[in-house]
């Protein structure tokens, strides 16, 4: 990347410019992508003037896309599909459940499927029940799918801008990884942790051999914390402000783990965490029911057994998402869920 994104969104774009320029066989795929529209969010914007022959527009058919996309990397191409908004994923199911994820075994090793699916989920934009959902955790128990979340945090860890870690999955990987973008991530400023003055923050992925970032923050020179936040995406956004709330109107102190891999689990950090504070609370923008939350707090318990004294998982109520900006707001949790949640649980 030749200069420095400001906002998450930059960082993208250039992550998938800098894929595109380093790899012949990296194609962009989805609806919309030309300039100069690029794209619903512009996360595609500028690309298909600079490498119009690998940045191609298609009908609207989400299923289409992602099959042409696998029979593309069966032919050793990295396709990038951009499904344009996250709860448009359940048409692309069958090809990854069923197709893009078997291919390798079902063909002796010999059915590698690159293909990356980068799609923006979550509301808080008015945009109404079928635009405005967090359908990740139906991919998350998928053998062979990982599901990438990247954070406007960047840490010293390789991976650590949202751009580089989507270029890295789309020029390394030999399986299908689900992207998942949440909508209002694109437009926050990216944050090192010089600029955090208010939270220490290490890669808790260093020595683990946990291949993407594990953060770990918590606030400078407080007290041992009380309770262990699990959260990703913009949600770590929303809790690093509810822990700072917390800690000075509350004095009750927090630790936030926020891993930019979601699937397959590996959640070592998380257990070191909760095995000091013994409280863990999960924060997801989906419905709580057999979602993220419910599986990591499924594997703390089965790992820490007792060592787990206090659990809630936190996420949005289990209604249809409305259009109407104030009854939106009520359905999904916000910092103010948060901050009660923390208290309950203290």
């Amino acid at each position: 990347m030749t200069q420095q994104p400001a906002t998450v969104l930059q960082s993208l774009n250039m992550g998938l410019e800098q894929a595109l320029e380093d790899d012949q066989r990296v194609i962009l795929l989805g609806e919309d992508l030309l300039d100069p529209y690029g794209g619903s969010f512009k996360v595609t914007r500028g690309l298909s003037s600079k490498f119009p022959e690998r940045v191609m527009t298609t009908p609207i058919s989400e299923a289409g896309i992602t099959g042409i996309a696998g029979g593309m990397a069966l032919r050793s191409l990295r396709p990038v599909v951009e499904i344009m908004f996250g709860d448009f994923t359940t048409l692309i199911a069958d090809q990854v459940i069923n197709h893009l994820t078997k291919f390798n075994a079902m063909y002796h090793g010999q059915g590698d499927a690159p293909v990356i699916i980068r799609t923006p989920m979550g509301g808080r934009r008015g945009y109404g029940p079928t635009h405005s959902q967090s359908l990740e955790k139906y991919f998350l128990g998928v053998p062979g799918l990982t599901v990438l979340a990247p954070f406007h945090l960047m840490g010293d860890h390789p991976l650590g801008l949202p751009g580089w870690l989507l270029d890295h999955a789309i020029t390394t990987t030999t399986s299908p990884v689900l992207f998942v973008e949440n909508k209002l991530q694109y437009l926050l400023k990216l944050a090192t942790p010089a600029d955090l003055t208010e939270f220490d923050v290490r890669d808790a992925s260093k020595g683990s051999g946990l291949p993407y970032p594990f953060y770990q923050l918590s606030l400078r020179s407080a007290p041992a914390p009380q309770v262990t936040l699990a959260a990703y995406g913009y949600m770590a956004k929303l809790a690093m402000d509810a822990m700072t709330a917390l800690a000075y109107e509350q004095e009750i102190f927090c630790e936030l783990l926020v891993p930019t891999q979601l699937a397959p689990f590996e959640l070592s950090p998380l257990f070191s965490s909760v095995g000091k504070t013994h409280r863990l609370l999960t924060i997801e923008e989906g419905t709580p029911s057999s979602g993220w939350g419910a599986e990591v707090l499924a594997r703390t318990t089965e790992t820490l057994g007792g060592g787990l004294s206090r659990a809630i998982r936190l996420g949005a109520k289990g209604v249809v998402v409305p259009a109407s900006p104030q009854l939106e707001a009520d359905c999904l949790p916000d910092t103010a869920d948060i901050i009660a949640c923390v208290q309950e649980m203290v």
